[in-house]
């Protein structure tokens, strides 16, 4: 059985099994390198530690807590159902966690600017609430189509004081805004940092970015059996990148009776174009300076890819999401676009919780799967974020 040191850690060169490692020019090899020394070397020291710890207290709000979601459970008959409530960190998701990992990782570094890209704009929110605390200026690319939908995001990114880029070209998504996002920073690497909103691209930043987000999973392995008395049956969280579902499932890999579920954006249906469900219909390739599973054409360049969530929409996944795929130790389902809305307002109207799209897909299957299960059977849900972002969208689309 592969140990739990292998599972969590990549290699040196930065794999996690065939998963991973740095596609990139050899001048950037020589800088991705020098941020994971940096990396090793910043966040091991006892003042960072103290201070990102003091932020997660009390300025984040951490630890997030445990929500029996009793109505939802009876609702859905079967198997209870329970929420880690990643929504009530500030700033109203996961990405708040990572975010300050990176900006403390910077400041500390000397870099002059922070570039990021994001898809719903938690992401872009989260690392300009972190920039504007540390005090470092601050560049986020977004898709034109998402700008529009995800409008209240938008707003709070300049009221953060961070340069907002609108990314026009392709499908104006998530893929092209980290293309973007990727050659600015490539204008001045040496003083810039790219800071990755997910456990993607070039080693270090899928171990960097999981470390920082495995909070979510140490919290909720002692949390839970505090609450119930023992571990869940199920941990469910949402996947595009993947970053909140590894922060939970790093918790639980050492624990073989946890089933661990990714739940990916099955969108419109699955024809080309119309779904985002990188590991239930993907191949292995390279993009984006790393190696995992894509959507790809027969050429090797990604496909068009789509959710209803823009946080999702991405035609890769994190490297060792794929190496969990492979090993078996992590099962990966998609929800389409409807099951997803369903979740959304069902959770709003039955517990008062209004989720993010992101969110709703993972408890759009824990809906499906607790009927199937005994009545003491657990489900841990990673309520990865908030849907403030979305209400507007979602009402256009229900006609509310």
């Amino acid at each position: 059985m592969t140990s739990v040191d292998t599972l969590m850690q990549p290699d040196a060169q930065g794999f996690f099994g065939p998963y991973g490692g740095q596609a990139v020019p050899e001048h950037l090899k020589k800088i991705m390198d020098e941020i994971a020394q940096a990396y090793v070397e910043i966040s091991q020291t006892q003042a960072y530690q103290d201070e990102l710890a003091e932020l997660y207290q009390y300025y984040v709000g951490r630890p997030s807590p445990i929500y029996f979601a009793k109505r939802l459970s009876a609702h859905c008959g079967g198997a209870r159902i329970y929420l880690k409530r990643e929504d009530l960190n500030h700033t109203g998701a996961h990405k708040i966690n990572h975010c300050l990992g990176e900006a403390l990782l910077a400041k500390h570094m000397g870099k002059t600017k922070v570039i990021a890209e994001t898809g719903a704009g938690q992401h872009g929110v989260a690392l300009a609430t972190a920039c504007a605390l540390v005090g470092l200026p601050c560049e986020i690319h977004m898709g034109a189509v998402d700008i529009a939908k995800e409008h209240p995001n938008v707003t709070k990114m300049k009221i953060l004081g961070a340069r907002l880029i609108s990314v026009t070209r392709g499908t104006q998504t998530l893929k092209d805004a980290v293309d973007s996002a990727f050659e600015a920073y490539l204008e001045d690497p040496q003083n810039f940092i790219y800071a990755i909103g997910s456990v993607v691209g070039p080693h270090p930043f899928p171990m960097m970015v999981r470390d920082f987000q495995s909070i979510i999973g140490r919290e909720a392995r002692t949390q839970f059996p505090q609450l119930t008395g023992r571990q869940p049956d199920y941990v469910a969280a949402c996947v595009g990148g993947g970053s909140n579902a590894m922060g939970i499932f790093s918790g639980f890999l050492d624990l073989p009776e946890v089933k661990l579920v990714g739940v990916e954006p099955a969108g419109r249906g699955f024809a080309i174009g119309d779904h985002a469900a990188t590991l239930s219909y993907g191949q292995p390739g390279t993009m984006h300076g790393f190696h995992s599973y894509m959507l790809q054409d027969p050429q090797g360049e990604p496909l068009p890819v789509h959710s209803i969530a823009s946080g999702l929409d991405y035609p890769s996944v994190g490297p060792q999401h794929s190496y969990l795929k492979d090993l078996g130790r992590a099962e990966y389902h998609a929800v389409d676009d409807q099951a997803c809305l369903d979740a959304f307002i069902k959770l709003s109207r039955i517990e008062g919780i209004i989720p993010a799209l992101e969110s709703a897909h993972a408890l759009a299957w824990a809906m499906q799967k607790a009927p199937e299960l005994d009545a003491d059977a657990c489900i841990l849900v990673n309520l990865s974020g908030r849907g403030d972002k979305d209400a507007d969208f979602v009402a256009e689309q229900l006609g509310l």
